[in-house]
């Protein structure tokens, strides 16, 4: 079933039915009953990246191996390995105000988590499911760990269901949110067979992890879902219809949905979870008021809202470090912890 998967673990964190072939162990029961990690007996050692650090330094990252490349953004491999990572913003074409030191630090953090025996990052999907789709093998998630049993808020990065830009806009918003206590989550999604797909791998994600919630020491109820641009469709589709919509058995809703900077104008007029809405004002991708149309409509439902417009910003801003959007994550957690009251 779904529920038996693989995960990343440092090798610090050994158990009784680990080898030390490398690679991963396939388990034979749910996460929620055994933990699957690293099959590399000998110790793991992070390797301090800096902006200087290039896309092949990234890929090398004793870390990282096993999922390395879905850290990047496109599933094709198009990242020439030479690149510096001053110059990541070069693969994150529908992105603005790309910090590479701020995407540095959160890669450094994930590497020393993981270094300390800590979980990074999951599968979703079985081999048999990736051997039915194959596109299924660019997928999983990261985890940024909050208190335990704290409740859990799921990611969606945008590009344009093109590439997934969470080095940018998945990431380091997951630091700021897993840093307040909250157990967060990014999903990679498959990035170029459209949005049915990747909304499809989102609530596979969020199936996952509640229904691994003890195993991952999170709460399963409660949640938020987050997304920016296209990400932000994924998540107001997810919050309009519940995963049970796309393809999940078990139905489910989050009860806060954080967007950023989207065209989506879709509403369940049978139902919507409270929803915080976000756009530069100068924003030539997702025009403004389109987003405030939509988050009036919600409010004359009844439906709790909050919506921001940054002057002097545009598209892809994610943190919005050092613009006006700057600290737009607080007001958001805020307001989903209004929802949990």
């Amino acid at each position: 079933g779904h529920g038996r998967v693989m995960g990343c673990f440092g090798a610090s964190f050994i158990l009784p039915f680990f080898v030390s072939s490398g690679g991963y162990i396939n388990c034979k029961q749910p996460l929620a009953a055994l933990l699957c990690g690293s099959a590399v007996m000998a110790p793991l050692h992070a390797q301090p990246l800096s902006t200087d650090s290039t896309i092949r330094d990234v890929l090398a990252q004793p870390v990282f191996q096993g999922f390395a490349e879905r850290l990047l953004p496109w599933d094709d491999g198009r990242e020439p390995p030479n690149l510096p990572l001053d110059r990541v913003a070069e693969l994150m074409p529908y992105h603005s105000h790309i910090h590479p030191a701020e995407i540095v630090e959160t890669l450094n953090h994930m590497a020393a988590q993981r270094a300390r025996g800590e979980a990074v990052f999951y599968e979703i999907y079985t081999e048999a499911d990736k051997r039915r789709d194959p596109g299924k093998r660019h997928t999983g998630i990261f985890m940024f760990k909050g208190r335990d049993n704290a409740p859990f808020a799921m990611i969606a990065p945008g590009g344009g269901f093109a590439y997934v830009g969470s080095l940018h806009e998945g990431f380091p918003i997951a630091k700021r949110v897993a840093a307040q206590g909250h157990n967060t989550f990014v999903v990679k999604y498959r990035a170029s067979a459209g949005g049915q797909a990747a909304t499809q791998d989102m609530a596979r994600a969020l199936a996952f992890v509640r229904e691994n919630a003890a195993a991952l020491k999170v709460n399963p109820n409660g949640y938020s879902v987050w997304g920016a641009s296209a990400g932000a469709r994924m998540a107001a589709a997810i919050g309009s219809y519940g995963t049970q919509a796309f393809g999940e058995r078990e139905p489910s809703k989050p009860v806060s949905v954080i967007m950023l900077y989207t065209g989506h104008s879709n509403i369940n007029r049978a139902g919507e979870p409270a929803t915080f809405a976000a756009v530069g004002a100068n924003d030539g991708i997702a025009a403004p008021r389109v987003m405030r149309r939509r988050i009036e409509q919600l409010k004359a439902m009844g439906v709790p809202t909050e919506f921001h417009e940054y002057p002097r910003l545009g598209h892809g801003f994610a943190l919005g470090s050092g613009t006006s959007a700057a600290g737009w994550e607080k007001d958001a957690l805020a307001f989903w912890q209004k929802q949990m009251c």
